[in-house]
């Protein structure tokens, strides 16, 4: 009983002596840290040289301690202080690595080399990523990429350790390791292609990484043409450049070797129509027609076929009445060959867009619309859009008020959807015509956080053309015409809206809107086939530097005519790149890119 009683009082007593002992401890360990930081590294020298020897707080001292030697350059304690610590941890490569560090920082390269190898030929398997990490903490990074390619050698195996080198390289930027390495690992597992993707993303932004993975992949392609994954990077590596076509080329070859239903070759189409690549997306319905006549995508690959031909027909200056004719056959086929079904809203919708804007027949199309919304059973989506492409169709005839109470219908009906925020644009885009600025702004300004980016961005423009040509001038007498313009050339008056827009030009010279009115002009020119005055319009733009705004769109607008309507292809490739050096941000910048490097006669796939 005495016993346990004196245990007690001893352990008590040493208690009570070590409490005040370790906080001296903690609190000379935070003046040293303090020291340190205020860069009084020999009062810092003097703390830390006393609390070393304490194990319990060697841990907490010895970075710092080995820190403030070398910032002293005092190598030789430095080189003791770590000798002593290796004795201690014997296998403790972080502490080896320091003595590399020291050896580095005393200015022998040489020893420090070798120091750094001994680690890198010693190092067990089991020990890489080890021996890597502390490398990387000292940033070491070549070192680091050693120990890892090493530890490939001693386990011997070639696609080890392909994740970490992955992000080594990565955040190095090192994309001429980057590239092999990730394909490394696709070829060793297929399924981190999402992976291998999300990596490469950034690192693709570059047209000489694009260039090299092209080269990388083309040259593995060929090696293991049965690797599906390197095919899917091939034709993701044609998106991200904008190559669709060959993206759907090589889809399309993968597709007949694997017979996989033809997916990847629909969503192409899809893509490539997206980004007004119609050949490609012709191409694209073409092989599933003809390669599954009785597969499930057969009847939307045969409307889809039509959509593809009637956007080029439209895009294609100046358009021809019989391409028209030709492809509203083309739909009566098909209407034919599946019959009037819920499914077909969406065809007669289009004939009926053809029939108003295009053979100026408002009647057959009014009627095709109204068939469309009164289908039962279809879907609400294509019943809305069948009453928008109705309410332009009232635009046409003269009645806005018709339009407007379709335009709201939709809106209420398709509250915060893409579909209800397009009848909303519709609606700003009416009260523009009509010179109701205020309340197409009002609708502008909440489209302009629209969650389609399409519609944000159509939104932005117009409000954009409003506020740069009515915000500085208390008239907006201006605007209004340009506006009434605006209007006829929705209604097809081409030949009205030219002479309002000549008149402006001489009404208003010097007015901020006459670049928005030569290019304008331009369009209307092209659109009657009248390419050399379109180009003559643009140059007004291109050749005046307050018309930095639209300078962009000029630039590209007269390569793109140059190339495809005048085949003036030496001054077409000269425009882009002006394009490219001067507008480096803008949205005609891949584009541009592209059909620069094809009239430099770059192999593109």
């Amino acid at each position: 009983m005495r016993k346990n009683i004196l245990y007690t009082l001893v352990l008590a007593l040493l208690v009570l002596f070590a409490a005040p002992m370790a906080t001296a401890q903690q609190q000379d360990l935070r003046l040293a840290r303090q020291y340190f930081s205020q860069g009084d590294y020999a009062k810092a020298e003097a703390l830390y040289s006393k609390m070393i020897s304490n194990e319990q707080l060697f841990h907490m001292v010895y970075p710092d301690y080995l820190k403030t030697l070398l910032a002293q350059r005092n190598y030789k304690e430095a080189e003791k202080l770590v000798k002593k610590t290796i004795k201690q941890n014997p296998g403790n490569l972080a502490y080896e690595v320091d003595m590399g560090l020291v050896l580095q920082a005393a200015g022998d390269k040489a020893a420090a080399e070798k120091q750094f190898n001994k680690l890198l030929e010693g190092v067990k398997p089991e020990e890489v990523i080890v021996l890597a990490s502390v490398f990387m903490q000292n940033d070491l990074f070549d070192y680091a990429e050693k120990a890892y390619l090493r530890g490939r050698q001693v386990s011997n195996d070639p696609f080890a350790y392909s994740q970490p080198l992955i992000a080594l390289y990565s955040y190095r930027q090192k994309t001429d390791k980057l590239i092999p390495e990730v394909l490394n690992l696709l070829q060793q597992n297929e399924s981190e292609l999402g992976y291998v993707q999300s990596r490469l993303q950034n690192a693709l932004q570059d047209e000489k990484n694009l260039d090299l993975m092209e080269t990388e992949l083309l040259k593995r392609v060929q090696q293991q043409p049965d690797k599906v994954a390197f095919n899917e990077m091939l034709i993701w590596l044609y998106i991200q450049r904008k190559d669709f076509y060959g993206a759907l080329m090589q889809a399309r070859a993968v597709d007949k070797r694997t017979r996989s239903g033809g997916t990847r070759v629909m969503d192409l189409g899809a893509i490539s129509l997206k980004n007004d690549d119609y050949e490609g997306a012709i191409e694209a319905y073409e092989y599933m027609v003809q390669e599954y006549p009785q597969g499930p995508y057969y009847l939307v690959a045969r409307q889809r076929l039509i959509n593809a031909r009637e956007r080029q027909v439209q895009n294609t200056f100046p358009v021809s009445k019989e391409k028209i004719q030709a492809l509203i056959a083309d739909y009566e086929a098909l209407l034919a060959e599946i019959g009037r079904r819920p499914e077909t809203v969406e065809v007669l919708q289009h004939m009926a867009g053809l029939h108003a804007f295009y053979l100026d027949d408002k009647e057959k199309a009014t009627a095709l619309l109204q068939e469309a919304i009164a289908m039962p059973r279809a879907d609400p989506n294509m019943v809305a859009e069948s009453k928008l492409t109705l309410g332009d169709i009232y635009l046409l005839k003269g009645e806005p008020w018709e339009s407007t109470l379709l335009y709201a219908q939709v809106e209420k009906s398709h509250k915060e959807t893409p579909i209800g925020h397009e009848a909303k644009l519709r609606n700003a885009r009416l009260n523009y015509y009509k010179g109701d600025f205020e309340l197409a702004q009002a609708h502008l300004d909440i489209l302009k956080l629209a969650t389609s980016r399409e519609i944000a961005n159509d939104a932005m423009d117009l409000s954009l053309l409003i506020t740069d040509n009515t915000g500085l001038d208390t008239s907006t007498v201006a605007m209004e015409e340009y506006a009434a313009i605006d209007l006829l050339i929705f209604q097809n008056k081409l030949q009205e809206a030219h002479t309002a827009l000549d008149g402006m030009l001489q009404k208003y010279p010097g007015h901020s809107l006459t670049d928005e009115i030569y290019f304008q002009k331009a369009t209307l020119y092209e659109r009657s086939g009248e390419f050399a005055k379109a180009v003559e319009s643009l140059q007004k733009i291109t050749g005046n530097p307050q018309y930095d705004i639209l300078s962009d769109d000029a630039l590209y607008r007269m390569a793109f005519i140059l190339e495809e309507n005048l085949g003036e292809k030496d001054k077409a490739q000269q425009l882009y790149n002006e394009l490219l050096v001067k507008h480096q941000g803008s949205i005609y910048a891949a584009e541009a890119r592209k059909r620069f490097r094809k009239l430099r006669g770059d192999k593109l796939n």
